[in-house]
């Protein structure tokens, strides 16, 4: 029977207790065995002093790799066979990570659950296979505590228990003290300002990370496999271009010095420059940055992947969508499984097997309302708002400040149509007024876009259109939008020739959330969105707001010029953005 883990095994000298500067020699009782480890608040020059004290000459040793160094991983399935009380003494092994707990049976017997990348594996440290100085043992095996990296070196094999485990044939080595105490618990403010300690303590996070890799890297491969062109369009211009939301603005201090940059708002004009270029299929994945709330579903800076192929239409549009989005949900199952790198993630509820749901915009909504919709084609912006603003008073919604023809459609179909789309659901043929960047046609007297959005729970993922290739025809959607909308140099393009077009953008982040069975759009961003980003370490910029409150008193425009002014006001006068996604 193993000794209690709280009864001293051996005499000890009167331990000398080092604190800054303060030597004091401790005359008191020896500390049961479990309670001589260095505890979690223990300081780190503290920690270093009794590091030393133990044979520890160097806390962050250089590493060496060898052809023994395994990954948890690879254990796990290179020695998944081995029998219950089996050790397979002629096999050595190396494996390193973090510990995560530690389980001290006896003076020489301790057991460590050692963490790499996720995947968890038991370690035996028993005095009778690692032999040596007793008194060494027993110094080495109290040197480490919880959160600490270290490197194992044993034998592979099963305990009695039936736990995989590495048993120890030498001393654990010490890679890398962890000097701060990892918590058991965080608050949700805490692990949104302190991201590493949040993927340490919570399993689930970390897998939500791995499960949003690989969906991109599937996405990625799947337009490879059709012959994409994967490109980056930039970031920084001098324009946000192709949509009208509020956007970012900064200022150049070098090249182009004093001129007003924007980050951009989506890709979709670079791209299409690329297909009149000659590239038929681009693709870009990556980031989106608008100026604007945040709440569960949003974040300023949010990730697209969008796709324009040239010679394909809206069917092709929905069958590639259907196609891709069945493929991504094959693809988390397997994640999913017991073996699998997401496996406890909630299990995914939609049914992608059916032919997605169809909904025409215009007919349904005069459907639901029981009214038609007043005429919008060919007639004053200011006439068509004022029938809009009392076609929302007949159907009892109040009005948004200040209507715009677009901001009242999408108004109407948040509150009558998104709820029906609970299923994956194409929402088709938006009102021309909705989709200024699409090609349109007549359907019932009505000028609509070839468009769709892809509605999964009430929210959406996908929006695809066919792409306005007629300079003359977008010139005029532009100026529906309002003065200072018409993009002279995309026209310019657009004038060289744009094959038929179709474009299509997906929300990245949302379709994570989906797949993951998340409520909030942070928790599928590495580091929580922006409210993580500004905070993290709990630490607010309150330097920069005071220096802006400053520059207010003192009557500077803190944020841009009167242009920019000028800019930001039509974007809040502006219909909702007909952007990709």
């Amino acid at each position: 029977m193993y000794r209690s883990a709280f009864r001293p095994t051996t005499q000890l000298a009167p331990a000398r207790i080092v604190h800054r500067s303060i030597t004091v020699l401790s005359t008191a009782k020896p500390a049961p065995y479990a309670v001589q480890r260095p505890t979690a608040d223990t300081p780190a020059e503290v920690r270093a002093v009794e590091l030393r004290a133990k044979g520890v000459q160097e806390m962050y040793p250089k590493y060496w790799y060898d052809d023994a160094v395994k990954r948890t991983k690879t254990v796990h399935i290179n020695y998944r066979n081995i029998e219950t009380n089996q050790i397979l003494k002629k096999d050595v092994v190396t494996i390193k990570g973090r510990i995560r707990n530690i389980r001290d049976v006896s003076s020489k017997l301790i057991f460590y659950d050692i963490v790499e990348d996720g995947r968890s594996l038991q370690v035996v440290n028993n005095y009778s296979m690692v032999g040596g100085d007793v008194a060494l043992f027993k110094v080495r095996a109290t040197a480490v505590r919880i959160g600490d990296i270290v490197t194992v070196t044993g034998h592979p094999g099963r305990t009695n228990a039936g736990e995989l485990s590495i048993f120890a044939n030498s001393h654990i080595q010490l890679l890398t003290p962890c000097l701060r105490a990892v918590p058991k618990e965080m608050t949700v403010e805490q692990r949104l300002h302190h991201r590493h300690l949040d993927l340490l303590t919570s399993p689930h996070a970390a897998k939500i990370l791995r499960l949003r890799s690989r969906i991109i890297h599937h996405m990625r491969r799947n337009f490879f496999l059709r012959d994409f062109v994967e490109v980056q369009t930039p970031i920084l211009s001098y324009d946000a271009g192709g949509a009208l939301a509020k956007p970012f603005f900064t200022e150049a201090t070098s090249a182009y010095r004093g001129r007003k940059l924007a980050l951009r708002i989506a890709p979709e004009l670079w791209l299409k420059r690329l297909v009149v270029g000659g590239l038929d299929r681009v693709f870009e994945i990556g980031p989106q940055f608008r100026n604007e709330h945040i709440d569960a579903t949003h974040n300023p800076e949010f990730t697209t992947a969008e796709f324009y192929q040239a010679y394909s239409n809206l069917h092709s549009l929905m069958e590639t969508t259907e196609w891709l989005l069945r493929d991504i949900a094959k693809l988390v199952v397997e994640l999913k499984e017991p073996e699998g790198p997401c496996h406890g993630l909630p299990a995914d509820t939609v049914d992608w097997a059916p032919a997605f749901q169809r909904i025409s915009f215009i007919p349904k909504l005069e459907q639901l309302t029981g009214h038609k919709l007043p005429d919008l084609d060919d007639r004053p912006v200011a006439d068509v708002t004022a029938d809009l603003l009392e076609y929302l008073t007949t159907v009892g919604l109040p009005h948004p400040p200040q209507p715009t023809p677009a901001k009242i459609l999408d108004k109407l179909a948040s509150h009558f149509l998104e709820p029906l789309c609970d299923v994956p659901t194409f929402l088709t043929h938006h009102p021309e007024a909705l989709s200024p960047l699409s090609k349109t046609e007549v359907r019932d007297g009505r000028r609509v876009a070839l468009r769709f959005e892809l509605f999964v729970g009430g929210k959406e993922l996908v929006n695809a259109y066919e792409e306005e290739n007629d300079p003359r025809a977008q010139r005029r959607k532009f100026e529906m939008q309002g003065p200072g909308a018409v993009d002279e140099a995309y026209l310019e393009a657009l004038e060289t020739g744009l094959p038929p077009t179709g474009g299509w953008g997906l929300g990245v982040d949302r379709l994570v959330m989906l797949f993951a069975g998340a409520e909030r759009i942070a928790d599928v961003l590495a580091f929580g969105g922006l409210r993580g980003a500004v905070n993290q370490g709990g630490v607010v910029n309150h330097g920069m707001r005071e220096r802006d409150r400053g520059e207010k008193e003192k009557g500077v425009e803190v944020e841009g010029d009167k242009g920019q002014k000028e800019r930001l006001k039509k974007v809040e006068e502006s219909p909702p953005p007909d952007c990709i996604i």
